[in-house]
């Protein structure tokens, strides 16, 4: 199923040029980074890749997510912290995957309540709603 937009409230423009290789900018300058294969995918490293992109984009939404749900349901979210982890890997027809890690920390919220938390965050959540049933993501409370 298609997810359609009601209302668009921001569109994000970037430009890369060369690839997993090669350098990328925002349309606003803010981003502006040299982009390299990692080391365990036999690049040279010395520059940011795709996966950690997308884990900082992820775990960042996904955090803004958990404070929505957890101020409608009263509790503070204030000093949590989400980690994300994004992995690349081969799939059965010789091309290429990702899964996704979130560990989710809410420090003063019983893990009970901060499972809540996370489990609604992960409904409200726009990179979730993205990547359910396309990718596997695991939620873990820390």
């Amino acid at each position: 199923m298609t997810t359609v937009l009601n209302k668009a409230l921001y569109t994000a423009e970037a430009t890369t040029k060369g690839g997993r290789d090669g350098h990328g900018r925002s349309s606003d300058g803010i981003l502006d980074l040299d982009i390299r294969p990692p080391v365990e995918m036999g690049g040279a490293g010395g520059g940011t890749n795709p996966e950690q992109l997308f884990a900082l984009g992820y775990s960042a939404c996904y955090q803004s997510a958990m404070a929505v749900v957890a101020r409608r349901m009263g509790v503070d979210t204030g000093d949590s912290e989400v980690t994300g982890r994004v992995t690349i890997g081969t799939i059965g027809n010789g091309g290429f995957g990702l899964a996704v890690e979130l560990d989710v920390h809410i420090p003063g919220v019983d893990e009970a309540t901060a499972q809540k938390i996370a489990d609604a965050a992960h409904e409200v959540c726009p990179y979730s709603n993205a990547t359910r049933g396309n990718i596997e993501v695991t939620l873990k409370v820390v």
